[in-house]
């Protein structure tokens, strides 16, 4: 039996992906649920499951653009096989089809099939390659890449790579906030010796009941959840000529991923304590990671909070996730020196940003907003789990 593999809707609104790469090569024998190709929607990297096990043709190469719906492959049921492994195995290790020498091998390093053909027909050395797929993966790229000379002109050498439709559609979002909006910025800086005394005291009984850190992150959630029930124009959007405030709060979470950033969504997020809030950013940042996010785990966010800090960034003025109004941005934090009651005393300080649409948020809402989020941080004892550490956090 023939089946044909359509391309499946990844989210509402998208009609057309692109085939990243194919993880298999034509000809091969796929396992049911076994990942086939990768592709890209203008919202994230997608991974493509086997219908049903069988021997692939493929119809649609890499790199082209394919409408919800087309075919890209085809799968012949009746016949049977082995997958093909896809790792190189340290020393002179084998794949069907493209024998490796020795010289070739690069010890737990994962590549595709596609890759693997390349580095044996062009005699290269696994090792001098770097992986940018998922996982450290070498890809068909990065083998052209290397026969390109990215890595062996010189001081001078250049590379050419076609954007994916995901960088695309990211660059056409961050042009279009900074013509589309009057975003500003404000800033303010924000103590956190509070925050770190009750991650010292309680980070590690945390972890043993709820098996995830008390990290910063849900501290700055809970905040910005309290402060946006206070300051409704900022859990706004705008809708034609008029402006939508939302009674709830889904907080996106910007994370670095293989495919470049994404912005899953906490639901409700004013609804959860800690451990919730903890527990479902390790969850969406580990399918992030993976590549095994969905769309609609990326849609509907009413506010994000974005955290340059993890890279070392001092300051910065992070851009709107349209059609939001604002976006919290977190940096580093760095022991400074601070008046306190008249004295001079080191403290762990973090600069935070808000930029914000002035055409839904005035001056004194967006300041308001920024200095009741650092009331929030600076004691959250009493401002965030009402006097009892303890009880709060369920220890």
């Amino acid at each position: 039996m023939l089946l044909e593999m359509k391309v499946p809707s990844p989210g509402e609104s998208i009609l057309e992906v692109e085939i990243a790469e194919w993880l298999v090569e034509d000809g091969d024998y796929v396992e049911k649920d076994q990942s086939i190709a990768e592709i890209d929607s203008d919202k994230a990297t997608l991974e493509l499951p086997a219908e049903e096990s069988g021997t692939i043709k493929i119809v649609v190469g890499n790199g082209e653009t394919v409408t919800v719906g087309d075919v890209v492959c085809i799968i012949n049921t009746s016949e049977k096989g082995v997958a093909k492994i896809k790792e190189i195995k340290e020393g002179a290790a084998e794949i069907p089809k493209v024998t490796v020498k020795p010289s070739l091998a690069l010890g737990g390093k994962k590549l595709t099939p596609l890759a693997s053909a390349m580095i044996e027909e062009h005699n290269i050395l696994a090792k001098e390659l770097k992986g940018t797929g998922e996982a450290g993966k070498i890809t068909k790229s990065d083998v052209l890449g290397a026969l390109n000379g990215d890595s062996n002109d010189g001081p001078r050498g250049t590379s050419r790579k076609k954007m994916s439709s995901l960088r695309r559609k990211i660059a056409s979002r961050l042009v279009a906030v900074k013509n589309e909006t009057a975003m500003l910025t404000t800033f303010n800086e924000v103590d956190m010796t509070a925050i770190f005394n009750i991650r010292k005291e309680f980070k590690e009984s945390f972890k043993q009941k709820y098996g995830v850190s008390l990290g910063f992150m849900s501290f700055f959630t809970k905040a910005v959840t309290t402060a946006l029930n206070e300051f409704k124009d900022v859990n706004a959007m705008i809708d034609g000529n008029e402006i939508i405030h939302h009674k709830y709060a889904d907080i996106g979470i910007a994370v670095s991923a293989p495919k470049g950033l994404m912005v899953p969504v906490v639901r409700n997020a004013e609804l959860m304590n800690f451990q919730e809030i903890e527990s479902e950013i390790k969850r969406l940042a580990i399918k992030a990671r993976d590549g095994k996010i969905t769309i609609n785990e990326m849609l509907g966010g009413t506010f994000t909070i974005t955290n340059g800090g993890v890279f070392g960034s001092m300051l910065s003025t992070p851009i709107i996730n349209p059609p939001q109004s604002a976006i919290l941005g977190m940096h580093n934090i760095v022991e400074r020196p601070m008046a306190v009651d008249g004295q001079v005393k080191i403290r762990p300080i973090m600069y935070v940003a808000l930029s914000y649409d002035h055409r839904v948020i005035d001056g004194k809402e967006s300041v308001g907003f920024l200095v009741r989020v650092k009331e929030c941080l600076e004691n959250p004892t009493e401002q965030l789990m009402g006097g009892d550490v303890n009880k709060t956090l369920a220890l």
